[in-house]
Parts: structure tokens; C-alpha cells; sequence
């Protein structure tokens, strides 16, 4: 399944992707999609269902952050061995851990906002996990069980602030708008292998990014295992797992984002975003 929340910001619905790719309202069904809709149980309920019976949604519409209510936003650093080198930085023996700011989430198709005082803006494309499922060390073979689906999402940095103002990353992280998600959830049934999907980006029509999650070094298993060994999980939060090469950074000269540039970034299987970079 393929879920979602459509509607101006703030006043999102949920609804659900038909075979047909129109957008179909689940608010008589679901209140939302957030935690508590993304458990085994719910996620049957609503996969039973007919979904053309229920009521169509006409364009245009605006998608939102395709969770809600997330509680922890928690990004992999370093996860693809390409990008490590293109950054100048050796691949690490564990996952680097850092967060970025919930109120850094926005629609897939949002503007992103440059930060005042901001040189250095980039651009990530990531695979996202939703997990579905309270967990706390868990085991590497039962990790799987507490995902309930994947998203696109577009780590949105700040390198000077990141790198060169001191500190941890997360101030070049998590400035708003910094984490577009979306444009759905897609479950993990519909994800028969997560380490073996297409990701790029492009900016003002070229292509940066093109990579393949099976170039990852810690795989969403591992990742969920891994972080459930400092902090529980808990239903709706975000892990996002790391980007390939092929960031603003690692350009040669280095190129970063101006006002009026567009990001165009997607994930074999996981629909598109687009954003357009805007003056805070």
C-alpha cells in the first residue's frame, strides 16, 4: 500500500493510493497517519478494504509530510562508502547517529527554505524508515518486524552550519524545512527488498545523484537494531538511512543551492519530490 496525507498544511487528511494512482480519502477509516495507524493491525484493516469504494479526491493535490506526529527523527551519517570518500571522511566501523529538528518536516513538494546567513546549502536523497512497531534492543533477525514501510526523503544540510560552526551536526540539519518526507508510505509488503532500489536527484534539471541502496554499509535491519540499543522506537518515528554520492559538497569545485533552484529527487518504487529553494 501506498498511504499519504493530502490537504493545505496543517489540515491534512489521510488517504491512500488506488491501483489506479488517483488518491483516495481514508478519513472514515483512519484518523490519521501517524503511530497509531501504522501498527500490523491497522495496516490490515486498511489493506482489506476495496480501495476504489472509497471516496476519490480531486486534483489538485498538495501532499503532506506523509507521517504525522513523528517522535524522533533520526538520521545514518556516512551510510554509503562512495559518499564517505567524497566527503573526505573514512567509513565508519559504526552508524553515525545525529538528529534533525521534527519541525524541520514538510510536504514532498514544499518549498525549502535558505536559512539566513546560509552559504552552504545541499542536498541528500534518502531512503526513510517508518517504524511501525515499539522496540527496544531488538534483535538483528526480529528487526524487520517492527518496520511498517519506507519513504523518500531529502536531507536537506546546511554545511557550513554542520561543519564549520562547531559542535554536532545538528544545526545544519534541522533548520525548518530541512525534511521534506514523502510523498507516501509505502509498506513494507510492497518492498520486497529495501537494499536493492534506484535513488537520484537532480538540480535544475541535471543529475547529481544516482546510487542504489545495495551500495548502503549498514542496511535498514541493521539500522533498526542498531539504534534500538540507545533508544526505543516507537511507532512513527523516521530513520533516515544516508544518501549516495553525488552531494553539493562532494562537487569539484563544491556547488551548493541558491534561491530559485529546484531539487527533483525519487526512489524506484516510492514516487517524487520537488522543491524549489526560497528566501527565508
Amino acid at each position: 500500500m501506498k498511504l499519504l496525507r493530502y490537504g493545505l498544511p496543517g489540515q491534512e487528511r489521510p488517504g491512500i493510493l488506488d491501483k489506479d494512482g488517483n488518491v483516495r480519502d481514508l478519513s472514515n477509516v483512519i484518523s490519521d497517519i501517524h503511530g497509531a495507524t501504522l501498527s500490523d493491525e491497522s495496516l490490515k484493516k486498511i489493506a482489506a478494504i476495496d480501495s476504489s469504494s472509497l471516496p476519490l479526491v480531486a486534483d489538485p493535490v498538495r501532499f503532506g509530510p506523509c507521517v504525522n506526529n513523528v517522535g524522533k527523527f533520526i538520521c545514518i551519517g556516512l551510510n554509503y562508502a562512495d559518499h564517505a570518500a567524497e566527503s573526505g571522511l573514512a567509513v565508519p566501523d559504526e552508524p553515525v547517529v545525529f538528529m534533525k529538528a521534527t519541525s524541520a518536516i514538510t510536504g514532498p513538494n514544499d518549498n525549502v527554505i535558505k536559512p539566513r546567513n546560509s552559504t552552504k546549502l545541499d542536498w541528500e536523497v534518502e531512503l526513510g524508515i517508518i517504524i511501525g512497531k515499539h522496540c527496544s534492543y531488538v534483535e538483528l533477525d526480529d528487526a524487520m518486524d517492527h518496520i511498517a514501510g519506507y519513504c523518500v526523503i531529502n536531507d536537506v544540510s546546511e554545511r557550513n552550519f554542520q561543519l564549520e560552526r562547531g559542535g554536532q551536526w545538528d544545526k545544519g540539519k534541522g533548520c525548518d524545512s530541512f525534511g521534506p518526507i514523502g510523498p507516501y508510505v509505502v509498506t513494507k509488503d510492497e518492498v520486497p527488498d529495501p537494499l536493492n532500489l534506484n535513488l537520484w536527484l537532480k538540480v535544475n534539471g541535471k543529475t547529481f545523484q544516482n546510487g542504489s541502496t545495495k551500495h548502503m554499509v549498514f542496511g535498514p535491519a541493521f539500522l533498526v537494531h542498531y539504534l534500538s540499543q540507545f533508544m526505543s522506537l516507537q511507532p512513527g518515528d523516521v530513520i533516515s538511512t544516508g544518501t549516495p554520492p553525488g552531494v553539493g559538497l562532494g562537487q569539484k569545485p563544491p556547488l551548493y543551492l541558491e534561491v530559485g533552484d529546484v531539487m527533483e529527487l525519487g526512489i524506484e518504487g516510492m514516487g517524487t519530490q520537488k522543491q524549489t529553494v526560497v528566501k527565508a
